[in-house]
């Protein structure tokens, strides 16, 4: 498995936020974890990504118990993190952005920015413009190549669809969609259970801290609570 989250309890201070959360990720599979505000999705990416540490419970990638470990040690590890709001360095160009996302990597190499570019063609175009200067959507791509060019095993997804009118929220999730079957392991963390689920292999949903329902993407759609508290019916 290429991560594991075992009975995280995390806390800040005395607030205890995550409870017992268990969940899997395994190599090349799409996973979506689903909650609405406050139910502790951002918790848990921080504590995969080692901001936040958990207090009881495990936190393993790529076999190794991470717990304790600093952030910069589980990005060199193979972790890639897509920000919510897409947070790029808008005084940079395009090909600024991507040679940051491959610092671990002195700047990337011609073939990581041929990938990139052969997944986003547009990047290519608009590789000397500001990223600042670019559309919501556009800047997602942006987002998204700069945390592919650390050739990363497993790619976290913050929210991808926040701030996106619908029709670029439906293209950017093909886009994540098109990324996966390129062979990376993907986390997406989103509200949109409609979306993600359609091109998620398996998923879980989030409430107040605590896993309430998990399994296939296919299974959960149709699930009778999950589509009243999420797709609105």
């Amino acid at each position: 498995m290429l991560l594991e989250l075992e009975d995280v309890d995390t806390y800040y201070g005395q607030i205890h936020i995550l409870q017992k959360v268990s969940l899997e990720v395994a190599e090349g599979e799409l996973v979506c974890l689903l909650g609405g505000n406050a139910s502790g999705k951002s918790t848990t990416l921080k504590t995969i990504l080692g901001i936040v540490h958990p207090r009881r419970g495990n936190v393993r990638f790529s076999g190794e118990n991470v717990v304790g470990r600093s952030t910069s040690y589980r990005i060199g590890k193979g972790m890639a993190i897509v920000p919510e709001n897409r947070r790029l360095f808008g005084p940079m160009t395009v090909q600024e952005n991507l040679e940051m996302g491959a610092y671990l990597r002195n700047g990337g190499h011609k073939d990581d920015f041929d990938r990139v570019y052969s997944l986003f063609p547009l990047l290519h175009e608009r590789r000397k413009q500001l990223a600042g200067t670019l559309s919501g959507g556009e800047q997602q791509m942006v987002a998204m190549g700069r945390a592919l060019m650390s050739q990363p095993k497993l790619l976290l997804m913050d929210e991808p669809s926040m701030g996106l009118a619908p029709i670029l929220v439906e293209r950017n999730f093909e886009i994540i969609k098109d990324v996966h079957e390129s062979g990376v392991a993907i986390l997406v963390v989103e509200q949109n259970a409609n979306v993600s689920l359609s091109i998620a292999d398996r998923g879980y949903v989030l409430q107040t801290g605590r896993i309430v329902l998990s399994g296939p993407a296919a299974s959960l759609i149709k699930n009778e609570d999950l589509r009243k508290a999420y797709l609105g019916r």
